[in-house]
């Protein structure tokens, strides 16, 4: 019967397993040459063709040589399925190098196929010609990428990128301009894809040329958040590696601050560092290693092996850095750590390691406790994550104990944890462990020692040893305890064994031995019972141990001298029988108890001492007999010299890296740069072309960017204006002089001028006067004279060849449209179905002083029957329970838990009658259960229920927040990356009100500020929100609008966050446009159902 049902289960699984393979080429691995491939590969139709080439791939994947088929399936390479094309292209991959000529004959059908229409044919051809690694199409490639770079398709400029360290691998050793000029391209683009895929050739290609993210290091750390994951990584690292090349190191972050700072140890303590004085205060647990923190910075900045070669593998406290330095307000050092902070908690464990090392080297030291939590956070992750994690935590423990102290329980031991990760963690709490901590680890490390891996628990008695060295309030007890396991472990152990038991033996008595050294004047009982117990240890290297304690501290206390002859006679008559190891600890002892003697015990330990030397002379181990030709002599002579010096070593590397984990350089490991090693002669020559190659730069239009407000974010200064850390030249400080006057002017007007740079001289003054007659009477009435002659280059202050450097086009902000807002109207009981009362509702613009978790409603009822309506009203359809239940169920946030209290609907009168044709409004305080589930009500007249639902309106879950331009845009700067959704539609509604005009330059103004107004319109008509500006630009195309943008600002009923919304114009008049809508709100869910909204209504 069994077998029957193991029969059912095989053939279910078989049958389950066919099933999931159907629809699928999975059976052309079963038996891919079961048909004739050559025939195939001839066939006039390319479903065969198909077939042939996933046949021939099938057989490559299990490693069969099908290279005979080369010249047959080259012949595809120009067929224009694109199904067929790619699997040409990935078998071309494969054996190119193998069949060079062959491959060749296909470089011109790669060649075309960069012409293609099509963006992924053009990704495919580069991607194979990048493949194929012969050094006779070198040229070819590097002609190929340099096209690729300026494609329109940012998948096409993604696959250039990636070429770009293929080719380098094979022309490695030739001139690096071409390349750094095109990864320099690559790195100006504004799709992220691109921006990432470019910032790992250049860390492949130069990465060294540090001067070429110096123009576009802030765009890169705006960009940084929406740049995919890896790339994230390999980013991270250019920024830091350019911070600390171009500024230098941060004098308040932790690696300059405390390195240089002279700590004295307090007993039972470690320093803390509070404020920026860099005094100490005295918290329970150990010392900070400062010694440890120099040679972690000198570690980052020279190299393991220079930082050995300079310090001698010491840690004296005399070694002081050299190295400059720069302030934490630093613009580039602020932007860099601003905008690395919110991927402290990515998804991905490496992004996260990669944005703790840049605060951990670069943020200032009260700061550094913001990267604590998400690493302990991605301790959840997989084994291997853990692992890596640990050893980064495991060096920042090291350094500053104080940070991990209060979170020791997370690491604790999970039994599902490898043995690596349980040393790591052991090693951890040994080192974080405080005075208040150690009793909770204790307890802890009680159940440790009961594991059945005794490696584990041999680890746990070591840390035991560690916490009791550390803390000396808990050496007694972690003394006996130690004592305990020794004798147990002894009991059980035999001469035979070399791991498990004896491992946690030998430890245990090293834990001990380390204790006794910090005061073995207090120890001496403890001495005499592991002298007492020597015989019952049968561990050789137990052994050894115990000997040697009993040797170091032979004329301590008033017990120890009076034992020891018996302890020497009894290791006189095991000598024979004794262990190597242990024969030589005997010899040490007899020398060392020689030394010390005085008086009549002189003679019998020199006597004691000939026998053992007598005995090691005729021994067969060579270690043994040297002791009688060598230290024999000298140890009867007196001379006895130390030969044990104690260094220390410590291998550190950049947290992150491969090398943190294997502790050792590993291939294309590279410390971080001297500071302030690039010199503004190499930012010079890396910016000189910066003009000129804006324009050709890259072929990304604004359908494909990442964010088509990049170019807005780049041109946008800091606001701490008042003081410069960096260095500037004339020019800017001019500039900068005529852009605060202009600033002046601009605060005291409506009407905002930006961009206001026009490249100007003798060849274009006709231009300067075109312009000033295209602009419109009106338009040259809004704006101020000095802003119109700043905007077209007449100020008489500015030089010209300042002005000569830039050229842009003009733009004009205007903050008041004077736009009628119309609230729209949403029926909510309709008088067909009910005695003839008509319902309707429009959300209110005002905002309750009630509670922030209202919403404000006007009601309509109006009696559209020929008899009155008597005793009309408005009432929650459901219990205030049920509503409080459900709100739990949606899982609000605290703030709508609080006002959990607050009905749905606020009480209003009742309308006693209603005549007919009247209409009557009510203004009513309703609380939705969510911003997009409806309320139930029930409205009662004339004695009868009628139930309905009331839609809420997302758009009015905001209030208007009132600010200028630049608040917006500092704003919008706090909100990147994962706070920033953007969605694209279309609009029409301006068609049917504006006339098409022909040529009429007169009226292009009117016509831009007539479609901002019904913008504006559309937009306070559904969303409660203020109008920050409208930024229109001055085209000389009368029929284009692109440019124009849109802000408005609100911020959330809820929690008073702000909420910003920016509209962006493309297209021309006579034609729908394009709008871009972008919403930056730290409340994700709210933020994406907002922008939905949005898009629809203007749809």
């Amino acid at each position: 019967m069994f077998h029957q049902f193991s029969a059912t289960a095989e053939s279910l699984s078989k049958a389950s397993s066919l099933v999931l393979r159907i629809g699928t080429d999975a059976h052309l691995y079963d038996d891919p040459d079961d048909v004739s491939i050559g025939p195939l590969l001839e066939s006039r139709f390319d479903s065969e063709k198909v077939d042939a080439l996933k046949r021939l791939l099938a057989l490559l994947a299990q490693g069969s040589d099908v290279s005979q088929f080369f010249p047959q399936v080259v012949k595809n390479v120009a067929s224009q399925s694109l199904e067929l094309k790619k699997l040409v292209y990935l078998y071309l991959l494969h054996y190119a190098e193998k069949r060079q000529n062959e491959a060749l004959l296909s470089i011109n059908c790669f060649q075309k196929d960069l012409s293609d229409t099509n963006p992924l044919v053009r990704a495919w051809a580069l991607r194979t010609m990048a493949g194929i690694r012969l050094h006779a199409v070198a040229p070819l490639v590097l002609r190929a990428i340099t096209k690729c770079a300026r494609d329109p398709s940012a998948y096409v400029r993604k696959c250039a990128a990636y070429a770009l360290p293929k080719l380098y691998d094979l022309h490695h050793d030739e001139d690096n301009s071409s390349f750094e000029e095109l990864v320099d391209i690559l790195l100006n683009d504004h799709s992220p894809g691109v921006v990432g895929a470019a910032a790992a050739a250049f860390k492949s290609v130069c990465p060294s040329s540090l001067f070429l993210i110096a123009k576009s290091f802030r765009r890169l750390c705006e960009i940084l958040p929406d740049v995919e994951e890896w790339g994230q990584i390999v980013l991270i690292e250019i920024l830091l590696r350019y911070i600390i090349a171009r500024h230098g190191i941060v004098k308040e972050s932790i690696m300059f601050s405390l390195s240089t700072m002279s700590t004295t140890p307090v007993a039972d303590g470690f320093p803390t560092f509070s404020g920026t004085s860099g005094s100490c205060q005295t918290l329970v647990g150990t010392t900070c290693d400062v010694n440890m923190i120099t040679l972690m910075c000198k570690s980052y900045i020279d190299g393991q092996i220079e930082c050995f070669a300079q310090t001698g593998c010491s840690n004296s406290s005399d070694d002081k850095l050299d190295l400059s330095l720069t302030s934490s307000t630093n613009d580039d050092v602020v932007m860099l750590l601003r905008c690395t902070s919110p991927l402290l908690w990515s998804h991905n464990s490496a992004v996260v390691l990669a944005a703790a090392g840049v605060h951990w080297i670069m943020a200032p030291r009260e700061n550094i406790e913001r990267i604590i939590k998400p690493l302990l956070f991605i301790l959840r992750s997989c084994q291997a994550s853990k692992y890596v994690i640990l050893c980064n935590l495991l060096v920042f423990a090291k350094a500053v104990p104080p940070f991990f102290s209060q979170y020791y329980e997370d690491f604790f031991v999970c039994s599902y944890d490898t043995y690596q990760i349980r040393a790591l963690k052991l090693e951890i709490l040994s080192i974080i462990a405080t005075e208040s901590s150690i009793p909770i680890i204790l307890q802890e490390f009680q159940d440790y020692v009961k594991d059945p891996d005794r490696r584990f628990v041999a680890d746990t008695v070591a840390a035991i040893g560690l916490c009791a060295q550390r803390l000396p309030m808990v050496a007694s007890a972690c003394l006996e305890g130690l004592l305990a396991i020794t004798f147990y472990e002894s009991s059980l152990s035999s001469s035979s064994q070399i791991d498990g038991e004896a491992g946690v033996l030998v430890q245990a008595i090293m834990s001990i031995k380390a204790i006794i050294k910090q005061n073995p004047d207090s120890y001496d009982r403890v001495i005499v019972q592991l002298a007492c117990n020597l015989d019952r240890i049968k561990i050789p290297a137990a052994r050894a141990l115990v000997i040697w304690i009993i040797g170091e501290y032979s004329v301590i206390g008033q017990i120890i001298p009076k034992v020891v002859p018996s302890i020497l006679n009894y290791l006189a008559w095991s000598f024979t029988s004794e262990e190597p190891d242990t024969k030589l600890q005997i010899l040490n002892t007899a020398a060392k108890v020689l030394l010390c003697a005085q008086g009549a015990d002189s003679l019998a330990f020199r006597k004691i001492l000939s026998y053992f030397i007598e005995l090691a002379k005729y021994d067969i181990n060579y270690d043994n007999g040297r002791m009688h030709h060598e230290p024999g002599g000298k140890i009867l002579n007196g001379k006895m010299h130390s030969s044990i010096s104690s260094t220390k070593s410590s291998r550190i590397y950049l947290p992150g890296s491969l090398s943190q984990i294997v502790l050792h350089a590993a291939s294309g490991y590279e410390p971080l740069p001297k500071p302030c090693s690039l010199l503004n002669t190499d930012l010079t020559a890396g910016v000189v072309n910066e003009t000129n190659d804006s324009d050709i730069s890259s072929g990304s239009s604004i359908e494909e960017s990442g964010s088509v407000y990049d170019s807005d974010h780049s041109s946008i200064s800091s606001d701490d204006g008042n003081e410069s850390v960096n260095d500037s030249n004339d020019t800017e400080s001019t500039a900068l002089a005529v852009r605060n006057d202009v600033q002046d002017v601009r605060e005291k007007t409506l009407v905002d001028v930006s961009n206001v740079n026009v490249c100007v001289d003798d060849s274009n003054e006709n231009t300067k006067g075109n312009l000033s007659a295209f602009i419109s009477t009106d338009l040259a009435e809004l704006m101020p004279k000095l802003a119109l002659e700043s905007w077209l280059d007449e100020e008489p202050g500015v030089s010209s060849i300042q002005t000569s450097q830039q050229a842009s086009s003009g733009r004009i902000s205007i903050n008041n449209l004077n736009c009628t807002v119309t609230p729209k109207l949403h029926s909510l009981l309709d008088p067909t179905t009910n005695n003839g009362l008509r319902v309707e509702y429009a959300f209110s613009y005002e905002i309750s002083t009630i509670s922030s978790m209202l919403v404000l409603v006007e009601i309509f009822f109006e009696n559209c029957s020929s008899e009155p309506i008597k005793n009309i009203a408005l009432k929650d359809g459901e219990s205030s329970s049920s509503v409080e239940s459900s709100d739990q169920v949606l899982g609000e946030s605290e703030s709508l838990l609080r006002t959990a209290n607050v009905p749905p609907v606020l009480s209003t009168e009742e309308i006693a009658s209603l005549d007919p044709g009247q209409r009557v409004k009510k203004l009513i305080e309703i609380r939705f259960p969510h911003h997009l589930l409806p309320l139930k009500l029930v409205v009662t007249c004339n004695g009868k229920k009628f139930s309905t639902k009331l839609w809420p309106d997302i758009g009015y879950f905001l209030k208007p927040l009132s600010m200028n331009t630049s608040a917006f845009i500092d704003h919008e700067r706090q909100l990147p990356g994962m706070f920033e959704y953007s969605k694209r539609c279309t609009f029409k509604d301006h068609i049917e009100k504006i006339a098409p005009v022909k040529d009429d330059s007169s009226i292009h103004s009117d016509k831009i500020i007539l479609l901002s107004q019904i913008l504006t319109s559309k937009v306070l008509s559904n969303c409660n929100v203020s109008l920050v500006c409208a930024d229109i630009p001055v085209s000389f195309n009368i029929d284009d609008a692109s440019g124009l943008c849109l802000r408005f600002s609100g911020e959330l009923l809820s929690n008073s966050k702000p909420c910003l919304i920016s509209i962006l114009v493309e297209g021309k008049f006579s034609e729908p446009f394009v709008l871009t809508v972008k919403i930056n709100c730290e409340e994700t869910v709210f933020g994406l159902n907002l922008l939905n909204r949005v898009a629809a209504f203007l749809q």
